[in-house]
């Protein structure tokens, strides 16, 4: 049905008529352009490295048994193979190179009093220029609390090993672990009522003020505990000022929430925790409340029971140090799978919400990737990396890239934040745009 001028007349018998107004006279100008969004899944305990890589290269290519789960979602993939992150080679096994996965700068060793990541996550560069189009700059989203204290085997805080976003040198960002939490979020934003976010910078004030009068009475030890609390206190009520500030009075959710999709608080299953927290990222996305997401699977050096899986039998990073053990192995990949059985629930939920001709998944990049690959050796070289999602139609999905051998992790993150629109001349130690990833 061809569109109607709003001067359209109906004519007969010698008289004019005006016509009602109609839909056929809506203003057929160009959509809006949907929005791009970015989110990084982490893992930890690297993977089983012969049961990772595809098999081919470029379109012409073979999802590998570990990332069999994506079969249906193969053109919407690219499979990166030899990138590495060079800041992570030495350190310790684990917390240099899960604070370091999108900082790609080397942590500084300590016990705790001066945690330093040397950097700003890549995700918060793209936060830091485009964050304040939404109400929310970007989500942090995790199943485990923070873990504190001091790694002894290895000399580093374990707070390293709880963060992969950090806005500043010396800033982990606080991670939300409660689905329930998130959801309610998420409706203040697109509902909001009143003055509850003011409120609520307001209560993190007075709980600012008593740890500080508390840290005074303290002992070193607990001291350092503290100073690592109040770090991530600070960061939540830096967003939460934001929230606050006028320009996001003029935001609208591109959808409705309904009240009903209430999750519950703390799931005690592990697998429904992180499925509840992928649904919370989906849906922030959809309701455009963020464009910028993080998820870690566990922290670092995570031993999570995954005898729920059959097959497995154990924790994870027991069985991640699995020393050529050939059933290890076959339990180590099947963890592995789980994982990216998860990643490809989130790709397929995010497929199936639409978008004017497209779907939120077609709007997105969804990073998926660990700070090293084998986990019984820690090696941050050839990292296990697949990203999703055609970004709005600026990435060439559907390949498997090849690199040479120690190609900088870096490159990727160039390329992503030129597809994100926020682009960079350099990022840590990039060369320039990954090659084949931008349309």
């Amino acid at each position: 049905m061809k569109p109607l001028s709003r001067r359209t007349l109906l004519r007969g018998t010698g008289a004019a008529l005006a016509l009602p107004w109609l839909e056929a006279m809506a203003a057929k100008g160009p959509a809006a352009k949907a929005p791009v969004r970015m989110a990084v899944l982490y893992m930890p305990n690297g993977v089983h490295p012969d049961m990772w890589t595809p098999a081919g290269v470029g379109r012409e290519f073979t999802l590998s048994p570990t990332l069999a789960p994506l079969e249906p979602l193969k053109k919407e993939l690219i499979v990166a193979t030899n990138l590495w992150n060079q800041a992570a080679k030495g350190g310790d096994g684990h917390y240099v190179k899960t604070s370091g996965f999108l900082t790609c700068t080397t942590v500084t060793k300590t016990l705790g009093v001066d945690i330093n990541c040397n950097g700003v996550s890549m995700d918060q560069v793209a936060a830091q220029r485009s964050g304040q189009q939404t109400p929310f700059a970007s989500f942090e989203l995790g199943v485990n609390p923070v873990t504190t204290g001091v790694d002894r085997n290895v000399g580093y805080t374990r707070v390293y090993g709880s963060h992969i976003a950090w806005s500043g040198h010396t800033n982990p960002l606080a991670r939300e672990i409660n689905p329930q939490s998130v959801f309610e979020r998420l409706m203040r934003a697109t509902r909001p009522a009143g003055s509850s976010a003011k409120n609520d910078v307001q209560l993190l004030d007075l709980v600012l003020d008593d740890a500080k009068q508390l840290r005074t009475q303290l002992g070193r030890a607990d001291q350092v505990r503290m100073d690592e609390y109040l770090s991530v206190v600070r960061s939540l009520e830096d967003r939460l000022q934001r929230s606050t500030s006028p320009a996001q009075r003029t935001w609208k959710p591109r959808v409705a929430l309904d009240p009903a999709q209430k999750p519950e608080a703390q799931p005690k299953d592990y697998a429904d925790h992180v499925r509840l927290m992928l649904d919370m990222m989906a849906l922030a996305f959809q309701t455009d409340s963020t464009r910028i997401a993080t998820f870690m699977y566990s922290n670092a050096v995570s031993n999570q029971n995954f005898s729920f899986v059959d097959g497995v039998k154990g924790g994870h990073h027991s069985i991640s140090h699995h020393m050529d053990n050939p059933d290890q192995m076959r339990q180590y990949q099947l963890i592995n799978k789980w994982h990216i059985e998860q990643y490809a629930y989130l790709l397929n939920k995010l497929a199936s919400m639409p978008e004017g001709e497209t779907n939120v998944l077609h709007n997105s990049m969804i990073l998926f990737g660990a700070g090293f690959r084998d986990g019984n050796k820690h090696d941050p070289h050839n990292l296990p990396v697949v990203v999703a999602g055609r970004a709005g139609g600026r990435l060439n999905t559907g390949q498997h890239l090849i690199y040479g051998p120690d190609s900088p992790l870096s490159n990727l993150y160039v390329s992503m934040l030129d597809a994100f629109g926020t682009p960079v001349e350099r990022f840590a130690d990039s060369t320039g745009p990954a090659r084949g990833v931008l349309v």
